[in-house]
């Protein structure tokens, strides 16, 4: 089996792009599911977040798995065509270059801001929906518990959280200062907690959270001792507001030209409006009012593509290069432990077989002397293969073309279905 990896981000697609393939909870639910019933796939999760979408598979074959899969990533039944323009946006990492991929996003070095450390948050999530949808199993749970532990001591091992710490944060940064700023967050998920955690800490004055679940939205401003108000006043919040971030689950615009205009008057002060969502939640004619500056994942992304070069990140990338090749290596040792299992059953088998037939020629075999035949022999055997399956696993570490698994069982004709079954569940270990 090896993972595959379909998936479409920031880096491959444009924003309206991204926002025609937002899914929420449901939506997430869905796709897993019906890749799990993909012929090839055993093991499947997604990983969605507001700038990438991303489906994680162990299979037993690349050709029509990929295919397949990219289709349901795309919305796309089965049996209906797919739009060849989208297909462009998609990129496929396959095998090792599946786990080095999963590491990077993991650590912080594939997201739109370098090293922000909400991913995290998003791959345990991820993993955690397939285990609950019962689709993650051994490869994809070894494969995110590894990434999570990579990602967790990048940021502890870095200074790369101080770097970047949050798309929330680095999108502020681009704004100026915020202290003393007015300031309405729009939404009560995971980014508008970020974004009022964020407000406060760096200063700023009063703010006011709205959101469609009114309760919601008095939690998290009493949080951090800021107010809220339901969603019909949002018209009367941005009057006074010099700073407004929105962040919702909407699948439509949430805050209009038309109301910001008629909150603002005749005022020419300046006011920003941060548009985290996907779909975008800010209508685009709202950037054209006079002293009003709106700032998208499409501007951000414009505005951050050079923070790569601007952070100082080689510190992650000496840990995930690290990361992936222990990794990598262990598992490429641990592909040949059924079949040294398998070998070393089978002459387990040839000298028990022996032994019985050595006893039943000498019956009256001393007990002490039988017992010493026995060592001898079973020594004998573990001496002739200790160094071709010590060998073995050395050599599986080493890149190339060559099977010495496969190798090792044609020269000692092992069984086929011996070897699997060491890898089913209740197999050998």
């Amino acid at each position: 089996m090896s993972i595959l990896v379909v998936g479409i981000s920031h880096r491959t697609a444009p924003v309206e792009v991204l926002e025609r393939l937002t899914l929420d909870a449901s939506g997430v639910d869905k796709l897993i599911t019906r890749t799990a019933e993909v012929e090839h796939v055993s093991e499947t999760t997604v990983l969605s977040t507001c700038n990438r979408l991303e489906v994680y598979t162990d299979v037993d074959r690349f050709h029509g798995s990929v295919e397949e899969i990219s289709r349901l990533l795309l919305g796309h039944e089965l049996e209906e065509p797919v739009d060849t323009e989208l297909i462009g946006n998609l990129y496929v990492h396959y095998g090792d270059a599946a786990v080095s991929h999963l590491f990077h996003v993991a650590s912080g070095l594939d997201s739109m801001v370098v090293g922000e450390g909400q991913i995290l948050g998003q791959a345990r999530e991820a993993l955690r929906i397939g285990q609950e949808h019962g689709t993650v199993g051994p490869s994809l749970n070894l494969l995110f518990q590894q990434a999570l532990r990579v990602g967790k001591r990048s940021h502890a091992e870095t200074d790369i959280d101080r770097a970047a710490p949050s798309l929330v944060s680095a999108a502020l940064d681009l704004t100026g200062s915020v202290q003393g700023r007015r300031a309405v967050v729009v939404g009560a998920g995971a980014m508008a907690s970020l974004a009022v955690s964020t407000l406060s800490r760096q200063g700023a004055g009063l703010v006011t959270v709205l959101n469609r679940t009114e309760s919601a939205a008095q939690r998290l401003a009493a949080e951090y001792a800021g107010q809220s108000r339901p969603m019909d006043e949002l018209g009367e919040a941005l009057v006074d507001a010099d700073l407004v971030i929105s962040c919702t689950g909407a699948t439509g615009v949430v805050i209009t030209a038309e109301q910001v205009a008629a909150a603002r008057g005749t005022s020419q002060a300046p006011l920003t409006l941060i548009d985290l969502a996907l779909p975008h939640d800010v209508e685009a004619a709202v950037g054209e009012l006079p002293g009003v500056t709106l700032k998208n994942l499409r501007t951000l992304a414009d505005e951050l593509h050079d923070v790569d070069g601007l952070l100082s990140v080689a510190g992650v990338r000496a840990i995930v290069a690290e990361e992936i090749e222990a990794f990598l290596s262990a598992r490429r040792q641990a592909s040949v432990t059924p079949t040294v299992v398998a070998l070393r059953t089978m002459a387990t088998g040839v000298v028990d077989a022996e032994i019985e037939r050595l006893m039943t020629r000498v019956p009256d075999l001393d007990p002490a002397h039988r017992d010493e035949v026995e060592y001898a022999i079973r020594r004998v055997a573990d001496k002739l293969l200790h160094r071709p399956t010590t060998r073995v696993r050395e050599l599986a570490d080493e890149t190339g073309a060559v099977s010495y698994a496969t190798a090792l069982a044609e020269l000692f004709a092992l069984d086929p279905d011996a070897v699997d079954a060491v890898t089913r569940p209740g197999g050998a270990r």
